[in-house]
């Protein structure tokens, strides 16, 4: 029996086949990649099992249509749902995604009830609560992918701003995701710098917003696709710090007990994920403006979480 850790990814389509081939080249675990299509798992999982000669990894790469082949996952990373089309809002993909996460986080669950879940489907805050939900693991066993996938959208458009390496900049970002994002500017540096001493407000405020509609950007462009690649490897660096036990401090959606005065929701916060799952909550100090904004998204949050527990009631 291999000692390796064991990961399956629920959706075998660009971000779920985009995380296994980052696992796969980090040598992070053995992978399983798990979708209602037949055949595109088994050949996605193939086709990336035969580049390890290439790159130089030993791992049991599979794909399948039958959870029981996913038994005893360490983490399970759900990417299923419909994408985000050219015009639609993420709220739009509520009702279908609901149905479809509920259904991944149920058969999941019931093959590896230890597992720790990773959730990146859309819209994301509702979906983790979903999963949730549906899944009855403790809350701090599941937390949702979205805070660094923005933070890396922040970080890339602040170094094509200053011209310097993506590497110097520390940033963080609170609340759900995209457009309720929260932005930190006191929390940004480069190089140790505040970032309010490098670029003017109008510059940093136009950063941000573009920050906010990233997502966006890319579904405009693509016409036919949403983001993957970058989306793909902030969920694999999140299982990677859980399966290592690296404790990195990450925003991401985890639950809140009491926390920033929210209780029984996931949320957009800076977080340690280690073996355990969220092994720590970080409560910043917000400024007035900042509260109210981190406000008025942990409202949105309860709103879509209001409509899936009606949806899961209806079944």
């Amino acid at each position: 029996m291999s000692q390796r850790a064991k990961v399956t990814i629920v959706g075998a389509g660009n971000v779920g086949a985009t995380c296994a081939h980052w696992l796969a080249s980090w040598r992070v675990a053995d992978l399983v990649l798990i979708d209602v299509v037949e055949g595109m798992p088994q050949g996605k999982a193939l086709d990336l099992a035969q580049s390890g000669p290439v790159e130089g990894y030993d791992l049991t790469i599979t794909g399948t249509n039958d959870y029981a082949d996913t038994a005893g996952s360490d983490v399970v990373v759900i990417t299923a749902g419909l994408a985000r089309k050219p015009g639609m809002s993420r709220d739009e993909l509520l009702a279908a995604n609901t149905k479809i996460v509920k259904t991944c986080a149920e058969n999941a669950v019931r093959h590896s009830p230890e597992a720790i879940f990773v959730v990146v489907s859309n819209p994301l805050d509702a979906m983790v609560y979903t999963a949730w939900k549906a899944s009855g693991v403790a809350p701090r066993k599941i937390v949702g992918q979205a805070g660094v996938l923005d933070v890396a959208r922040y970080k890339t458009f602040l170094a094509m701003e200053l011209n310097c390496s993506v590497q110097d900049i520390s940033a963080l970002l609170i609340g759900g995701h995209g457009d309720d994002m929260v932005p930190l500017p006191r929390y940004t540096s480069v190089g140790g710098i505040p970032v309010t001493d490098l670029v003017p407000a109008d510059r940093l405020a136009a950063i941000v917003e573009r920050t906010r509609k990233g997502g966006g950007e890319i579904v405009s462009l693509l016409k036919t696709g949403s983001a993957y690649y970058t989306p793909a490897s902030a969920s694999a660096r999140m299982v990677e710090s859980i399966l290592r036990d690296q404790k990195r401090v990450m925003p991401c959606a985890a639950y809140c007990e009491s926390e920033y005065g929210i209780s029984g929701y996931f949320v957009g916060v800076p977080c340690m994920l280690g073996r355990s799952g969220v092994e720590k909550v970080f409560e910043l100090k917000l400024t007035a403006d900042e509260t109210a904004a981190f406000a008025e998204s942990i409202s949105h949050v309860r709103e879509l979480c209001g409509q899936v527990d009606k949806l899961l009631v209806q079944g």
